[in-house]
């Protein structure tokens, strides 16, 4: 079989904005590299350009790639063979960082994932399918171009809003490919590269890659143990004027807090005066398990000023890869171009379908959150009876539980569960500046007995790891 050859023109659009203004060169070339490799993008087995051709190709000194394929080398993704050349690979045992982004050649079975808070569909998908099938030989007559979304889709949406108070016209909603995507355009429309952009600490890593690659800088506000310190965030504002503001504020993830209305209120009005953007992400508002009252939606305290984004992903089902964006009116055109470099629409049947979904999910819901609360429940019971010292909030809803460990061992945990069939993401993952390795987030999207065997393999890891003599000792050490 010919080696597959990656010409030096192909991998530097593949590439495209990859310099990263806050390190090293050579690291921003081989993380994105590796991140290409690890998502399929390059064949595994593929020959990259030499590195006096990538030089030429990115403009930049052999010492960065001659740096970076050194990186990927030492790290397992680029095997080098004399009269071969550079050869992507994937690394031989599965690392946690594949295991999150489900690279392909990466076998899974058999081992218990807690790196995806997402659950498998609800009952009434198939139906849902079945009944946009009959409607789609109507749209089959146009395009099929809807960089705004399909009107049916869109009135959906604007009525769940009204319905929580916050006036919405269909011609405010963007539909995108997934919460991701409409992350990536909205901080795409509002900033520029260089602007900062605020998050808070911990937050979803995926999220803060997306606002990374758009450019901008990300400034991180941490959040307390008892969850957004309002006074710091509004300190954090006046001194960094961030651009835009990346939030979530309905159970978030991972530490699965709600902000209270109180605190979005004077939260929005600090934007405000700082004419910073808040892009917030909702797609966690749907999964309340305990029938408490949600507050009023962030927009709701400055209807010109946020942006929201919303996905039926954690809700409903990841495999139909449908988001939106709620967009104060002004913004519509400026975010719409900006969309139009990414994307030209979402896909028409899979929107056809949330339509269906949205309009039934007052029928659907109730028993996805019943699920959900009771694998909640059994998550945290076999975290009590089998992991007694790691402590733990059980949060009003969302997917998942933020745990806090003795010793900051989180990274080391990773390796050591992976050995014993449990995948793992590290707190340290979570946060924009490092740091967190006293913490672990635990989806309890899984089947109950899954979860209690998952959680006794874990506990037997943990055990392993903090039972070695140096670790001991440094465990000691931190929890005096």
């Amino acid at each position: 079989m010919s080696t597959r050859h990656v010409p030096a023109s192909t991998l530097t659009g593949l590439l495209g904005e990859w310099a990263d203004a806050t390190g090293p060169a050579y690291r921003a070339l081989a993380e994105r590299l590796r991140l290409l490799i690890a998502d399929g993008r390059v064949i595994p087995g593929s020959r990259l350009p030499s590195e006096r051709e990538l030089t030429d190709a990115l403009g930049v000194s052999r010492t960065t790639v001659a740096s970076a394929y050194r990186e990927l080398r030492d790290r397992g993704y680029l095997v080098s063979k004399r009269g071969s050349g550079s050869l992507t690979a994937l690394p031989s045992r599965i690392e946690p960082e594949l295991g999150r982004h489900h690279a392909p050649g990466i076998e899974t079975d058999g081992l218990y994932d807690f790196t995806c808070a997402a659950s498998t569909a609800v009952p009434g998908v198939s139906a849902a399918v079945a009944e946009a099938l009959e409607d789609l030989p109507h749209h089959l007559a146009t395009p099929g171009y809807h960089p705004q979304g399909l009107p049916v889709l869109r009135e959906e949406i604007a009525a769940a809003y009204e319905a929580r108070g916050l006036p919405t016209s269909p011609d405010q909603v963007i539909v995108t490919a997934g919460a991701l995507a409409a992350t990536s355009i909205a901080v795409r429309a509002m900033t520029q590269i260089g602007d900062r952009v605020l998050t808070e600490s911990p937050t979803h890593p995926n999220s803060m890659d997306a606002i990374r690659r758009s450019g901008a800088r990300v400034v991180a506000a941490p959040m307390s143990p008892g969850g957004w310190d309002l006074p710091l965030l509004e300190a954090t504002i006046r001194q960094t004027s961030p651009r835009a503001a990346w939030l979530v504020v309905d159970f978030q993830n991972p530490t699965g807090r709600l902000m209270p209305a109180a605190d979005r209120e004077r939260l929005a009005i600090a934007f405000a005066r700082s004419r910073t953007t808040a892009i917030v992400d909702e797609t966690l508002f749907e999964l309340s398990l305990d029938g408490q009252e949600m507050p009023p939606p962030f927009a709701a305290y400055d209807p010109g000023g946020v942006i929201t984004v919303g996905s039926v992903s954690k809700s409903f089902w990841g495999g139909l890869r449908i988001g939106w964006l709620r967009v104060p009116e002004s913004l519509v055109a400026r975010v719409l171009d900006a969309r139009a470099s990414m994307d030209l629409g979402a896909p028409v049947l899979e929107q056809l379908v949330v339509a269906r979904l949205l309009r039934d999910r007052a029928a659907i819901l109730p028993e996805r959150r019943l699920e959900l609360r009771s694998r909640r429940d059994t998550l945290a019971a076999a975290l009590r009876e089998h992991l007694p010292t790691w402590r733990f909030e059980v949060p009003g809803g969302g997917l998942s539980l933020w745990c806090e460990l003795p010793a900051a061992v989180g990274s080391s945990l990773v390796g050591v569960a992976q050995r014993n069939g449990v995948l793992l993401v590290a707190g340290s993952r979570f946060s924009a500046e490092g740091g967190l390795e006293r913490f672990m987030r635990l989806p309890y999207t899984q089947d109950a007995d899954t979860l209690r065997d998952a959680v006794e393999r874990l506990a037997s890891a943990y055990a392993q790891l903090t039972e070695a003599p140096a670790v001991r000792r440094t465990a000691s050490a931190l929890i005096a």
